[in-house]
C-alpha cells in the first residue's frame, strides 16, 4: 500500500479521477489534512426542499475541479477527503421531512406550536434535531482530536451546531463569520427548536462564541433587526445594501474587508450558506434572494483575512440544492468550487500550505 507520498509521486492532477475520493484525489481521509463531514438534513426547511441532496451532488461534481491554484503551489497535496453519507440520516431525513411539513402548514394557517393537533409531531422533530447535534458533536470530535481540519457539509443551515460544540472545547473562545442573505437570528423559527434560521440564534448562546458577524444578510426580520442592534457589540452586521451603498460611493472593496474583518477575533469560524452568492450561483437554493456576493469577492475576503493572521478553524457550507438547471448540476459546482477554495483557505490559515 503506498503511502501519501508515494500516492503525490504518481498522482497527475491535471488527469480527471472519477473513482477516486473528493476531487479525484487519492488520498485516503486518514491521509488527508481536512475532512468533510456530510449531513443530508433538510427536515425544518420552509421553502424549497433539495438541499439534503447537495453532500452527494457537490461530491460528484468534485471530480470536475481542477486542482490548480494560481495563488498556493501544489495546494492539492494538503488532501481533501469526505466522509461517508450517512445512510442512518437520509433514512431519518425522509422519514421527518413530511411530518414537519405538516407542522409548517399547521403555522402557515395561523396555529400555533402548543396547539394539541401538532404538539407531539414537534416533539419528535425536536428530538431528532437534538440527536443529530449530539451525533455531530460527537463525530466531529472525533476528527479534530486526529488532528484533522473538519468543515460540514449540509444539508439545511442547522446542521453545524454540534460541531460549534466541539470547537467551544478545543478553542474555548471564537468568532463566527456568518456569511449569508438571511441573519438565521429567528428563534425556534416555525417552532423548530433547531431551525434552519435559527443557527445564529442559537450559536449566538453558547459560551464560547464571543462575536458574530453578519455578512451580506438582506432578508431578514424587524426581530433580528432589533437583536442585532441591542447585542452590545456581539453582533455586528454587514448588510448587502450596505456593502453596495458603500461600493456605489467610492468604497474599494478591499477597504470594506478591512472593515468585516477587524471585529473578527483571532480565531474564525466560518458559517457559509450558498445563498449569501449572487442568485445566478445558486438558483435552486432553499431561500434565493436578489443580491448578494460575487464568487471571487468572498475569496479575496478569505485571503485577507489570512493575510491579516487570523485563524479559520472550521467551517460548514449549507444550502446547496440540485434542480433543473444543467440536469440540476449547476449549484453543485459552484458549491465543489466552494468547497475547495474554503478548505484550502482554511489549511493555509493554520500554516498547513505553502505560504
Amino acid at each position: 500500500m503506498p503511502n501519501k507520498q508515494q500516492k503525490i509521486t504518481a498522482y497527475d492532477p491535471s488527469l480527471i479521477y472519477a473513482n477516486y475520493g473528493m476531487f479525484g484525489l487519492p488520498f485516503t481521509n486518514e491521509e488527508s489534512e481536512v475532512v468533510l463531514i456530510p449531513m443530508p438534513w433538510e427536515v425544518t426547511v420552509s421553502y424549497r426542499h433539495g438541499t439534503a441532496a447537495g453532500p452527494k451532488w457537490m461530491h460528484e461534481a468534485s471530480y470536475q475541479v481542477d486542482l490548480y491554484d494560481a495563488d498556493i503551489k501544489d495546494a492539492w497535496h494538503v488532501g481533501i477527503a469526505m466522509e461517508p453519507i450517512s445512510k442512518y440520516w437520509q433514512k431519518k431525513n425522509k422519514e421527518l421531512r413530511p411530518i414537519a411539513k405538516k407542522c409548517i402548514a399547521h403555522i402557515e394557517k395561523g396555529g400555533k406550536p402548543t396547539d394539541k393537533k401538532v404538539v407531539a409531531l414537534y416533539k419528535k422533530i425536536n428530538a431528532a434535531s437534538a440527536e443529530l447535534n449530539a451525533w455531530m458533536k460527537k463525530e466531529s470530535a472525533r476528527l479534530v482530536k486526529q488532528g484533522k481540519l473538519v468543515g460540514v457539509v449540509g444539508g439545511e443551515h442547522s446542521v453545524p451546531y454540534g460541531f460549534l460544540q466541539t470547537l467551544g472545547e478545543k478553542y474555548q473562545k471564537f468568532s463566527i463569520l456568518h456569511i449569508d442573505a438571511h441573519a438565521d437570528y429567528r428563534e425556534a423559527y416555525e417552532g423548530f427548536e433547531h431551525s434552519h434560521a435559527s443557527i445564529q440564534y442559537n450559536a449566538g448562546k453558547l459560551p464560547c462564541v464571543e462575536k458574530q458577524v453578519l455578512l451580506s444578510i438582506r432578508d431578514y426580520s424587524e426581530q433580528e433587526a432589533s437583536r442585532i442592534e441591542q447585542s452590545n457589540g456581539k453582533i455586528v452586521a454587514f448588510p448587502d445594501r450596505v456593502l453596495k451603498r458603500n461600493a456605489y460611493e467610492g468604497m474599494t472593496w478591499k477597504q470594506q474587508c478591512a472593515e468585516i474583518i477587524e471585529p473578527l477575533g483571532q480565531d474564525v469560524y466560518v458559517s457559509f450558506d450558498i445563498d449569501a452568492l449572487d442568485p445566478s450561483l445558486c438558483p435552486h437554493t432553499g431561500t434565493p434572494v436578489p443580491g448578494g456576493l460575487e464568487f471571487e469577492q468572498v475569496f479575496y475576503l478569505f485571503d485577507a483575512l489570512i493575510k491579516s493572521g487570523k485563524k479559520i478553524i472550521g467551517f460548514d457550507l449549507c444550502e446547496v440544492a440540485p434542480g433543473p438547471l444543467y440536469n440540476g448540476e449547476w449549484d453543485a459546482i459552484v458549491g465543489a468550487r466552494v468547497l475547495y477554495r474554503l478548505s484550502l483557505a482554511m489549511a493555509k490559515s493554520q500554516g498547513r500550505l505553502g505560504k
